[in-house]
C-alpha cells in the first residue's frame, strides 16, 4: 500500500481527511468531532494553546490512541496505525519542540534519516535547499540556534519524501526574521508540489500568511474555516476566538492611521527637532540570572541621533508642499537603498521628493560599518536574510563585509510584498552592493540606479534585466548644485514609474482592458532566422511571440521573464549560447541556462540551433590554441568556429543532464539534416559526423519517458516542415496544460 501512495491520486481525492475524530485523556474530552479537510497545499490551524491541536497531530501520526473517527490519507484509511506506519505511507512530522539529538551533528542526523531510503529528498539536495546547514554540517544539535535547529527538524522529515508534512508550531520561539525564513520556504515546498504542508500555529501572521483559507480550533472543535485575509483583518474575531487583543502600541498607531493627513482639516502632528534619545532597556542580553538593569546605566548607554536632513526647495521641506499618501502598513512602496553612514544624505534626499510625490517609501540601510544610521530596515535585518548567516557582515574586513550585504540584500529584496520600485545611489561599492538584488526583481518593477558607473560598461550591473542607469556626474558625496539636479530628476523619474504601476495595479473599474495574448519565448540567431520567423507566423494568431537574439544575454532575458511570470512558454529553437559557455566564446550563456524552466515547470520545446559555432569578434580575438580551426567570418566583427564532434558531444550531454532536471514536460526536437544554416550540404559548416556525435550524446544522456521525450526528424532546421513539428509539439503540450487546469489537477 506504501507504493500505491507514492503515486498521484485520483483527481478530487483530498490528501487529509479528518472526520468526526474524538480524543480522550482519561475523562478529558481533548478534541471533539474534528472535520478537517486539506486538498492540497498548505491549511494552517490557529488556537490558543490546550484546545487540541498538538493533540490532533498526534492522532494522526498514531502517537495517541484515537476513540472514534476517521483520518484519511489520499483515501486510505490510516486511524489505528502504528506511527512507523504512518511514517511509511508518506506523512512526515516535524514535531512542537523540534526533539533533536544534541550528541549528533547536523551530518549525522541527515545520513541516519536517509539510511535505507531512496527518493527525490537527500541530504544533498537538503544542503542546496538550506545551505546554512551546510555550513554547520559538523555542528551538534545542541549547538545550533534555534532557526538551524528548525531547518534541520524540517530536513530530517523531508528526507523521509513524505507526500504530507505535519507541522507543530514550526515558528515557536524563532525571531521574526528567522520566522520568514521558515514561512517562505514552506509556501515554496507547497507551490512545489511535491509535499502538502498542515501547519499548526499560534502566530496568527504566520498562519494568514501561509494558507487561505485558515482553520480556527476551539476547545478541542474546528470552531470555523475563514479566508486569511478575514482573520488578519478582524482584531474582534481575533480576540473572540483566539484571545489575540490590540496592546498599546496598536492603539496609538491605529489612532494614528486614522487621523487625517496633512494638509487636511486637522493640522498634522508637529515633527519633533533636534536630537532625539534612543534607550535600550537592556543593554546586556538578559538570562535567568539577570539583575534589573539600574536607570542610570541606561541612561548612560543611551545613543543620541540628530534628526536627518530633509530635502528642500525654496527653503522650506519637500514633504511639507505636498501631502504624503495614506501610510497605511498595507500600501505599496518605493524603496530607497544604500549605505546611509556614507550616502545618508543623499539618499534621505531622494526619499523625501519620492515621498512629495505622495508614495510611501522605505528607507533601507545597507551599511557595513557594524552600526544603523537610521534607516526604515536596519543592515542587521538586511543581514539575517542572508543564506550563509550573517557573521561575514559584522567580519571587520570591507571586501567580505560587502560581499556579505550584497548576498544578503539579494537575498531579502525579492521577498518584500508591495514594491512599487527601487532607486539607490552610489558609487562602485554600491552599485556593486544593490544592482544584484535588483536583477533578482521582476522585469517591469521600476528599478533605477544613480552611479558613478554608469558612464562605462554596464553589463556586469544590468545584466539580463531592465534596470535604468542614471550617471552621476559628480561623485555622490553631498547635496550641491549639480547633485540636487541629479538626484532629483532621478527621484522624480522613479516616482512618475512608481506612480504608472500603481495605476496597473488599481485600474479605475471603468477602463476596460484588451484581451492579450499569451506570450511565448523564442530564442534566434541569424542562421536560425528562418525557423523562427516561420514558427512566429505560424503561432501569431493565438500566441504573441518575443524573440530573442542569442547572443549571451538573449537566453538570460528570456529565462528572466519566465521567472518573472510575463512568459509562461517558450521554444528555444536556438541553444548556441551553450557553445560560447563550454568552448570560451564571446557571447557565451550562463551555468544557469534552462535553470527558470526547471524551476518553473512551464512546458518546454527546444532544439539544437546553431549549435555547431562558437562566436569570437575580430579574427584576432580567436584565442592561440583554436587558430588551427575551421573558422568563417560572419561579418568583420564577428567570426565563427566550427564545433568538433567531441566538443558537440560534450555539449549533448551538458544539455541532455538539464532536460533530465525538468519535472514538466519536455519537447526536444533534432534536425538530422543540419542544426544551422551554415550546416547545410555545400555550405561551411555542414559536418554530418560532428552533428552525429551530438545527436547521439543527448540520446544516451536523456532520460525519456512520458513527460519527456527526444524527437529526431529527417530535417534541416530551416526547413518549413520542421517549423511546424515544433508548434505542433508545442500546441500538444499546452493544449494538455489546459485540459489538466480544466479539471482541476495538479501542474
Amino acid at each position: 500500500m506504501a507504493e500505491r501512495l507514492k503515486a498521484p491520486p485520483p483527481a478530487g481525492i483530498p490528501i487529509l481527511q479528518i472526520a468526526g475524530l474524538n480524543v480522550f485523556y482519561g475523562r478529558s474530552h481533548a478534541v471533539q468531532g474534528v472535520d478537517l479537510t486539506l486538498q492540497h497545499g498548505v491549511l494552517s490551524v490557529v488556537g490558543r494553546n490546550g484546545m487540541g491541536k498538538t493533540t490532533m497531530c498526534k492522532a494522526i501520526m498514531g502517537l495517541v490512541p484515537i476513540a472514534s473517527g476517521s483520518i484519511r490519507f489520499f483515501g486510505e484509511e490510516i486511524a489505528g496505525r502504528s506511527p512507523a506506519e504512518v511514517a511509511r505511507l508518506g506523512i512526515g512530522y516535524v514535531p512542537q519542540g523540534r526533539r533533536l539529538w544534541r550528541s549528533l551533528t547536523v551530518d549525522e542526523h541527515l545520513r541516519l534519516m536517509q539510511r535505507g531510503k531512496r527518493g527525490a529528498w537527500t541530504p544533498e539536495r537538503i544542503y542546496e535547499v538550506f545551505p546554512r546547514l551546510a555550513e554547520r554540517r559538523n555542528n551538534g544539535g545542541g549547538q545550533l540556534s534555534g532557526g538551524e535547529q528548525q531547518m534541520l527538524a524540517i530536513s530530517r522529515a523531508l528526507l523521509l519524501n513524505p507526500r504530507l508534512l505535519v507541522m507543530d508550531e514550526p515558528t515557536e520561539g524563532l525571531a521574526p526574521v528567522i520566522v520568514a525564513h521558515v514561512e517562505e520556504m514552506l509556501v515554496r515546498l507547497a507551490e512545489q508540489g511535491d509535499v502538502a504542508i498542515l501547519v499548526i500555529e499560534q502566530n496568527i501572521g504566520v498562519a494568514t500568511q501561509m494558507s487561505d483559507p485558515v482553520a480556527i480550533m476551539v476547545n478541542g472543535r474546528i470552531n470555523r474555516i475563514i479566508p486569511s485575509a478575514t482573520l488578519a483583518g478582524d482584531r474582534d474575531l481575533q480576540q473572540r476566538l483566539l484571545g489575540v487583543g490590540r496592546h498599546g502600541h496598536d492603539e496609538t498607531d491605529a489612532a494614528a492611521d486614522a487621523a487625517p493627513a496633512a494638509g487636511t482639516s486637522r493640522s498634522a502632528a508637529p515633527v519633533p527637532a533636534g536630537p532625539i534619545r534612543v534607550y535600550v532597556s537592556n543593554p546586556a542580553i538578559p538570562n535567568r540570572w539577570s539583575q534589573p538593569v539600574p536607570a542610570a546605566r541606561i541612561e548612560a548607554q543611551a545613543r543620541t541621533i540628530s534628526r536627518p536632513t530633509l530635502a528642500t526647495r525654496d527653503g522650506q521641506p519637500v514633504g511639507a508642499i505636498r501631502p504624503l499618501a495614506a501610510a497605511a502598513s498595507s500600501e505599496p512602496y518605493v524603496v530607497v537603498a544604500g549605505t546611509l553612514d556614507t550616502k545618508g544624505e543623499e539618499l534621505r534626499f531622494i526619499r523625501d521628493l519620492i515621498r512629495a510625490e505622495g508614495l510611501r517609501t522605505r528607507l533601507v540601510d545597507l551599511s557595513t560599518s557594524g552600526r544603523s544610521a537610521g534607516g526604515d530596515v536596519t543592515p542587521q535585518e538586511i543581514a539575517l536574510a542572508s543564506p550563509k548567516g550573517s557573521a561575514g557582515i559584522s567580519s571587520g574586513d570591507r571586501g567580505t563585509a560587502v560581499a556579505a550585504m550584497t548576498e544578503a540584500f539579494k537575498a531579502w529584496l525579492p521577498r518584500q510584498q508591495g514594491l512599487l520600485g527601487i532607486i539607490s545611489a552610489g558609487g562602485s561599492g554600491a552599485t556593486a552592493m544593490v544592482t544584484p538584488a535588483m536583477q533578482t526583481l521582476p522585469v517591469g518593477l521600476p528599478k533605477l540606479m544613480i552611479s558613478t558607473m554608469a558612464s562605462g560598461d554596464v553589463r556586469a550591473y544590468v545584466g539580463a534585466t531592465d534596470i535604468a542607469m542614471l550617471h552621476a556626474v559628480t561623485d555622490v558625496q553631498g547635496v550641491n548644485r549639480v547633485s540636487r539636479l541629479v538626484l532629483g530628476n532621478g527621484a522624480h523619474a522613479i516616482a512618475a514609474m512608481a506612480k504608472a504601476r500603481l495605476a496597473e495595479l488599481k485600474p479605475e473599474p471603468s477602463r476596460r482592458r484588451e484581451v492579450e495574448k499569451p506570450l511565448v519565448g523564442l530564442t534566434m540567431f541569424g542562421v536560425t532566422t528562418a525557423c523562427v520567423q516561420q514558427v512566429s507566423r505560424l503561432l501569431a494568431d493565438e500566441w504573441e511571440p518575443l524573440v530573442f537574439h542569442a547572443t549571451g544575454t538573449g537566453g538570460r532575458a528570456m529565462e528572466k521573464l519566465v521567472e518573472s511570470g510575463l512568459v509562461g512558454a517558450v521554444i528555444d529553437v536556438t541553444t548556441t549560447e551553450i557553445c560560447d559557455l563550454l568552448m570560451g566564446g564571446l557571447l557565451p550563456a550562463t551555468e544557469d541556462r534552462f535553470g527558470a524552466i526547471i524551476r518553473t515547470r512551464i512546458p518546454y520545446v527546444g532544439s539544437v540551433g546553431a549549435l555547431d559555432m562558437v562566436n569570437f569578434f575580430a579574427p584576432e580575438t580567436v584565442p592561440e590554441r583554436y587558430r588551427g580551426r575551421l573558422l568563417y567570418p560572419h561579418n568583420p566583427q564577428i567570426t565563427l568556429m566550427r564545433t568538433t564532434a567531441e566538443e558537440n558531444a560534450r555539449m549533448g550531454r551538458w544539455i541532455g543532464e538539464r532536460l533530465n532536471q525538468m519535472e514538466g514536460p519536455v519537447r526536444f526536437l533534432i534536425p538530422e539534416l543540419g542544426v544551422s544554416a551554415l550546416d547545410a550540404p555545400g555550405q561551411a559548416f555542414h559536418d554530418p559526423a560532428a552533428d552525429a556525435a551530438l545527436f547521439q550524446a543527448l540520446e544516451q544522456t536523456v532520460r525519456p519517458g512520458p513527460n519527456r521525450q527526444l524527437i529526431r526528424l529527417p530535417l534541416h532546421i530551416n526547413d518549413p516542415a520542421f517549423a511546424a513539428a515544433l508548434v505542433q509539439q508545442f500546441r500538444t503540450l499546452h493544449a494538455g496544460r489546459r485540459r489538466e487546469r480544466a479539471s482541476g489537477g495538479r501542474s
